[in-house]
């Protein structure tokens, strides 16, 4: 099930007087910001724009999956806590609007949270572009907006928070392009570095995603889901997922004290610790995480799904060869402290060939295993069409479609590494990090940096024992370093 975050604002210049709100809805996995709602609505009070905008919001996320679920964020405690049912509603006009808000979307689905304002800038820029448009006798219009570059910006905080979860590219970039406005505008107007105007925003619909065909070259030779993913033989599926749960609920609960940054961070073979935009010196050194696929398996050659749901093969001898390898480079290059394997045979036993050669040590991280593809486990994807082609092509299609038997969609995937690297970023802040896991693990670190759409999984090449980085600043910015490098692999 799809997840979205709707951040809603309203304003009155007078209160009552002219006024506006504004709503975005965000894609909870990704960090995305997936549509725009801004209204002048004429004379009203702060109150009533911001349920206007609420409303607005909950609709705009409505029309995007009716199905999904939803975490409201504003910084109206009156409106939160309304609709959360902790206050009651006296006012007259407030009455029909939470009535009209609770409509919506069944109850079930929608959650309230307060957040400061400073948090709320979006909402707050698109509501304040409403006003301005309706003392100029016009609406909003979404392709005039520029509220996500940030040019409406009225202060400067010294260090802005991320507009989304760590590692976002949708956050960090809309930081970097905010900076880059501020520095760069002219008095009468700001001007946004080139490359980086907003278009118009389209909701994402299933209609917009490429067509199954055109997948079929990636899926075929195992990339596309993943040809070599794997789980401990001891757990069950049901222990699995419960493991994954855990670990999708320690994002929420768990951000112990980040180590000492030590000596400055870099990412794997052949990566330079410089990032795009260029790096502000008070961020301080990023986490960085060097993201390397286990060496091959007897499936792997063969290019069969190999998921956590399989017969977790261990490392062939090619394959042990290749960890062997990859460890040497390590050691010549001498920049990793920490090592996590997912706790699947083969992420482990590339793992401690690694750790052996640089004396660290292995932690297990169940939020690395490779993705579940419940039927399909062992077959070839020229086996799955023709045994299952209806729930292949539904896979091709939706990410958030499960294989065959209740494998585990790319969304949930998508989730639950998402999980995993807020909570990895926050325990190793500064420092570098392996983690030695598998094809759509590492996909998805990377598709998420980029803020790449859910179908660039089908678009990315990740050999056997590859190594790719991806960095972590402390602005919520995301730079991908290096992708499939196997050069390490070469006599």
């Amino acid at each position: 099930m799809r997840e979205f975050i709707v951040e809603a604002d309203g304003g009155s210049r007078g209160n009552p007087g002219p006024a506006g709100y504004g709503s975005v809805v965000i894609d909870a996995a990704t960090g995305e910001t997936l549509a725009e709602r801004a209204e002048y609505i004429g004379v009203a009070t702060n109150n009533v724009a911001e349920y206007r905008g609420l409303v607005a919001g909950l609709r705009a996320a409505r029309e995007l999956d009716p199905s999904a679920t939803v975490r409201v964020r504003m910084d109206s405690k009156l409106v939160v806590e309304q609709m959360s049912g902790r206050w009651k509603i006296k006012h007259p006009d407030m009455k029909p609007l939470a009535a009209e808000a609770a409509r919506v979307l069944p109850a079930a689905q929608v959650t309230y949270e307060w957040i400061p304002r400073e948090r709320n800038k979006h909402a707050d820029r698109l509501a304040n572009e409403a006003m301005d448009a309706g003392k100029r006798g016009e609406q909003w219009e979404a392709s005039a907006s520029r509220a996500g570059l940030g040019a409406r910006v009225r202060e400067t905080p010294a260090a802005p928070e991320p507009a989304g979860p760590p590692g976002d590219a949708a956050a960090g970039a809309a930081k970097a392009r905010e900076a880059l406005t501020r520095s760069h505008r002219a008095p009468a107007a700001a001007q946004a570095p080139s490359g980086t105007e907003d278009a118009p925003v389209t909701p994402v619909t299933p209609a917009t995603r490429v067509a199954p065909a055109t997948r079929v070259a990636g899926a075929a030779d195992g990339q596309a889901a993943g040809s070599g993913g794997d789980e401990d033989t001891t757990k069950t599926r049901a222990d699995r997922r419960a493991a994954r749960g855990v670990a999708a609920q320690a994002a929420v609960t768990e951000a112990g004290p980040a180590p000492d940054a030590g000596r400055a961070a870099e990412g794997g073979p052949g990566v330079t610790p410089s990032v795009g935009w260029g790096a502000a010196p008070d961020l301080g050194a990023p986490a960085t995480f060097v993201l390397l696929r286990h060496g091959e398996t007897p499936l792997t050659p063969q290019k069969r799904f190999s998921g956590s749901g399989g017969t977790d093969p261990s490392l062939s001898d090619v394959g042990r060869e290749q960890a062997e390898r990859v460890a040497a480079a390590f050691a010549r290059r001498g920049t990793i402290q920490h090592i996590l394997a997912s706790p699947l045979a083969r992420t482990r036993e590339t793992a401690g060939a690694v750790a052996a050669r640089l004396g660290l040590e292995v932690t297990v991280e169940d939020g690395l295993i490779e993705t579940d593809f419940g039927a399909w486990e062992g077959l070839t994807f020229g086996e799955v069409r023709e045994r299952h082609p209806e729930d292949l092509n539904a896979w091709l299609a939706d990410p958030e479609a499960e294989p065959t038997g209740g494998g585990e969609s790319f969304a949930a995937t998508a989730t639950r590494i998402a999980a995993t690297r807020d909570r990895l970023v926050a325990r190793y802040a500064g420092r570098t990090v392996l983690l030695v896991t598998h094809v759509t693990p590492i996909k998805t670190f990377v598709r998420l940096a980029l803020g790449a759409p859910p179908e660039s999984l089908f678009r990315m090449e990740l050999s056997a024992a590859s190594v790719s980085a991806v960095a972590y600043y402390a602005d919520g910015n995301a730079s991908v370093r290096l992708l499939n490098d196997t050069s390490h692999l070469r006599p």
